[in-house]
């Protein structure tokens, strides 16, 4: 007995070190893969491990280090095991095999296979979406991937129970199907959808139809055939889609606006469509869509109030319907210093400058203009036997050269627990992203106040109160819009005010810190879920786009790597409207 103890002791501790040594091997075959390939034989054998963590990490390092003539036999290891490890291991080993099939291209149709098969297995949502993302991911940067790998989804989405995962597809579908050389070959796959899903997924399948139709003319009658079908679909916005595109595709217009609207991202701030929407009302003239504003007004957002923590006055209003997204300009405008500053670019968060249980709550929102830049202090006296008067913030703007100071509004008074707000403004060079600090004085006249009446003493003293310092940075002149089609927005920029450059952003933790780097520094909308770096990843590219200050459009293609142990390499691209706009946001990067 006491042998058997021993041997099994010795069995859990050789497993332990391993488990310790191939932690760190899996990194060491990302950084030196030929370094570990002397290993792999050995190592081959540890796939059919009893410790599927073990069997894992032996796989993933495998499949890092391998060359292409053993792709095959790896794959058929690998098919052994599959089903007996969770899908947080799972989901590693996919990731390694994408990684494999874009080193080598050649191998699409076996990996490819690997993919679509495990996909029909039984797996959860974060299973299933890893293996679909791995599937888009190959088809988008394999062109000879593409034909197989639209047929694998369709076949997927037959029997998908993830309405996610299904709207995703026929998104895709609707895109990169009508490019194959038999798009015909789709549609029996798309439009079962529209007998067999929920309503959300009947409305994706309608709008992929659309897309066929507008793009192979071959296939327009066969599309209207089944388009007029879902008009008697029992829900709403079926029936809905069905209409608009049974009148887009039959309109007479070009067949360019036609695509530009099936595929065309909405450069209309939804906010401000519903709000024209909700306003207009019924009558012969048609809703105009043109007339929707295109400037984005951004809502002044709730602050974090600290335990005990007063509102701070405008600057911290609860979420309220559109009417308040006005507020910051109605209030602005209405000041006469501030009347000839034109139009609101954008309206920042509060940005808090005291500590929480202070006697004195203030926060500043930062309003930009072409111009110029008012600082908004929404201040609170949490004293209540004090009232303060004539409050202003003596501002030092001796770290920002670019700004001048031309005008300010004092506080006449500021009672216990009564928000209010006083104002500086300062002048910038026009459209320029100037950048800097300032420090921020609180000065005011306090006088007591007799808790009895509640009356304030005639005379009072001039005191001053310390805040925190506020920056202005180069994110402040840039509006996170969203596009709903990045590529196609890509496309249609254009390469003319293409600005391309490359960046050694030097030691990171990891990709994930770099990508969240750039996104603050930019202050840019990420699309299409690309600001998630999947863990281990030794590359990633991160699509962002915004409007900067002068209302121009901008579109940012990030591509990161990991050069070395822990550098960070990274290609910016940026396309615009104007190409100092582009260049200026190579500027920014390279000062940031």
């Amino acid at each position: 007995m006491q042998t058997e103890h021993s041997s099994e002791g010795a069995e859990m501790v050789s497993s332990a070190n391993f488990r310790s040594s191939n932690t760190l091997m899996e990194p060491v075959a990302m950084t030196h893969p030929i370094a570990v390939t002397n290993c792999n034989i050995d190592m081959e054998s540890l796939i059919s491990d009893q410790n599927r963590s073990i069997a894992t990490l032996a796989i993933t390092t495998l499949l890092k280090t391998g060359n292409e003539s053993s792709v095959d036999r790896l794959m058929k290891q690998i098919t052994t095991f599959m089903s007996d490890i969770a899908d947080e291991f799972k989901i590693v080993v996919i990731e390694a095999i994408r990684s494999l099939c874009l080193k080598f291209p050649l191998k699409h149709r076996s990996l490819m296979n690997f993919l679509s098969n495990i996909l029909r297995e039984e797996g959860g949502f974060e299973y299933k979406k890893a293996i679909v993302d791995s599937i888009v991911i190959l088809i988008r940067d394999i062109p000879e991937a593409k034909e197989s790998g639209l047929l694998h989804l369709c076949e997927f989405i037959e029997d998908c129970e993830f309405t996610y995962l299904s709207t995703q597809i026929l998104h895709f579908l609707g895109i990169e199907g009508p490019k194959t050389l038999d798009p015909s070959k789709y549609i029996r796959y798309i439009y079962n959808r529209v007998h067999l899903e929920n309503a959300t997924v009947r409305a994706g399948a309608v709008s992929t139809l659309a897309k066929f139709g507008a793009m192979v003319d071959s296939l327009k009658p066969r599309i209207f055939v089944l388009l007029r079908r879902c008009l008697f679909d029992t829900d709403d916005e079926v029936r809905d889609r069905a209409t608009l595109y049974l009148n887009t595709l039959g309109a007479d217009g070009t067949v360019e606006d036609m695509k530009e609207f099936l595929f065309g991202s909405l450069d209309i701030p939804l906010v401000n469509l519903e709000r024209s929407l909700k306003n207009y009302e019924p009558s012969e003239e048609s809703f105009d869509i043109n007339s929707v504003p295109k400037e984005v007004k951004i809502q002044p957002l709730a602050e974090k109030k600290a335990p005990g923590k007063k509102p701070t006055g405008l600057g911290g209003p609860p979420p309220a319907p559109p009417s308040t997204i006005d507020a910051y300009e109605k209030l602005l405008s209405s000041i006469p210093e501030f009347a000839n500053f034109g139009k609101l670019f954008k309206s920042s968060a509060p940005v808090e400058l005291t500590e929480a249980e202070t006697e004195y709550a203030v926060n500043v929102v930062k309003h930009i203009f072409d111009g110029h830049v008012v600082f908004q202090y929404n201040c609170t006296n949490t004293i209540p036997e004090q009232l303060l008067e004539n409050v202003t913030v003596i501002v030092d703007a001796s770290e920002a050269e670019e700004f001048a100071e031309v005008a300010s509004k004092p506080l006449r008074s500021l009672p216990y627990d009564s928000p209010g707000q006083t104002f500086v403004a300062f002048e910038k060079p026009e459209g320029v992203p100037a950048v800097g600090k300032f420090s921020n004085m609180l000065r005011f006249i306090v006088k007591e106040v007799d808790p009895s009446t509640g009356e304030a003493e005639d005379d009072g003293v001039e005191d001053e109160y310390q805040l925190e310092e506020l920056e202005v940075v180069a994110a402040d002149y840039m509006l996170k819009v969203g596009v709903s089609n990045f590529r196609n927005a890509w496309e249609s920029m254009g390469p003319d005010c293409e600005r391309v450059d490359e960046y050694d952003l030097g030691p990171r933790e990891n990709l994930a810190e770099a990508v969240n780097a750039v996104i603050n520094l930019l202050g840019m909308q990420p699309c299409e879920g690309t600001e998630v770096v999947p863990s281990n990843s030794r590359s990633h590219t991160c699509l962002l786009s915004g409007v900067y200050i002068g209302n121009v459009k901008v579109l940012v293609r990030l591509q990161f790597g990991i050069d070395g142990p822990k550098d960070v390499a990274m290609k910016l691209a940026v396309r615009s409207e104007d190409e100092a706009v582009s260049d200026a946001i190579h500027e920014i990067v390279a000062s940031g």
